[in-house]
């Protein structure tokens, strides 16, 4: 199996091409597959303070035995901790939960503009990062608008926006603006959770043209859109499955078939959606 590329991020650290996801996971669950995908190869863990799953996540990068150095674990502040102070106390719990000395990407799980807290929050995940308690700092389900603001108010960008992204939300232009800004797009839901993406009969023809899975074919997609996609899975079948993705390439024609489609969200509008 390949050894999984890493992009350099604008802050200077490295975030490697692929991770695992771990929602809706819960504590035992997660220890259990984390353990297991940091020993088939992953590097990158992804959880949140609302997945309600940071202990096991935290068990299961200690049980793996991989060199802390080696992992980048990611968690999210959730919505009800906006605000400087909030942010600085939900953080200290995050990194207790996780049993880690320090946390390598924290995210703003969603903006929240409604409430518009979430720039007061960036100023304090500032703070953490130059106090060594965060290596990277990033944003989740920012439109462009919102990284924007970050950036005017604070002079500070975000190393990653975690955006939803798949065949059938891609996302052209707001990956336009990260590749513009310099910000590494993350992709949730990167296989069309809930839909029937995997089942598309274009997705199926570029899998048997290539003989690879579907969900192969998808993630590779991602990967040449430069995008870095955290699929979850429990099965270290499915695990190895999802790392085997880097011995083959999808040719420019396929690429473009596997987006010709009608765009739809799966999850929530950034704009109004709203998560505590």
């Amino acid at each position: 199996m390949s050894t999984i590329p890493e992009h350099t991020l604008n802050d200077g650290t490295k975030l490697p091409a692929l991770g695992l996801g771990t929602w809706p996971m819960d504590d035992a669950e997660a220890e259990r597959s984390v353990a297991e995908a940091l020993d088939l190869g992953y590097r990158l863990v992804d959880t949140a303070t609302n997945y309600r799953n940071e202990s096991g996540v935290g068990r299961g990068v200690t049980r793996a035995g991989v060199p802390r150095e080696e992992i980048v674990v990611a968690t999210k502040l959730p919505g009800r901790h906006h605000g400087y102070e909030e942010t600085l106390a939900s953080f200290e719990e995050s990194r207790k939960r996780l049993g880690l000395e320090y946390v390598d990407l924290y995210l703003i799980h969603w903006p929240l503009p409604r409430v518009d807290r979430f720039v007061d929050s960036w100023r304090a995940m500032i703070k953490l990062r130059e106090e060594g308690l965060i290596r990277s700092i990033g944003v989740s389900n920012f439109t462009a608008g919102h990284i924007g603001r970050l950036e005017k108010e604070t002079g500070v960008l975000p190393s990653v926006n975690q955006i939803e992204l798949h065949p059938l939300l891609p996302q052209d232009e707001l990956r336009a603006y990260h590749e513009a800004k310099g910000v590494r797009t993350e992709s949730w839901s990167p296989l069309g959770r809930g839909s029937a993406l995997l089942k598309d009969p274009a997705v199926l023809a570029v899998a048997e043209s290539l003989g690879v899975t579907p969900g192969q074919v998808v993630l590779r997609w991602h990967l040449q859109l430069g995008a870095v996609p955290i699929p979850k899975s429990s099965s270290p079948e499915r695990q190895r499955a999802n790392l085997d993705v880097f011995g083959f390439e999808l040719a420019p024609a396929q690429v473009a078939a596997i987006a010709e489609r009608p765009h739809r969200r799966l999850g929530g509008d950034p704009e109004e959606h709203e998560e505590f």
